[in-house]
């Protein structure tokens, strides 16, 4: 969001996991934040983070997670 109005009055509103705030008085709306609650993306962020966690002392898990690393990154469309 750009500068705030000291004092201005703001109204927070929730689509499709997306958080805005706009002004009251006018329609104009930015992003201020998502709500990741319940969703299944949280989940798997978490799994994720425990996942790179465990490679911290695992060599094979790190070598498995670099190999996933290298398939990504050779499946990203070429761009010049």
């Amino acid at each position: 969001m750009g500068s705030l109005k000291p004092g201005a009055t703001l109204i927070y509103e929730r689509a499709n996991g997306i958080i805005y705030a706009r002004e009251s008085g006018t329609s104009e709306r930015s992003v201020v934040g998502y709500d990741v609650t319940g969703s299944p993306e949280r989940g798997h962020l978490s799994e994720w983070n425990d996942i790179l966690t465990a490679a911290e002392s695992n060599p094979t898990l790190q070598e498995a997670i670099d190999h996933v690393k290298i398939v990504y990154n050779l499946s990203k469309p070429y761009e010049r």
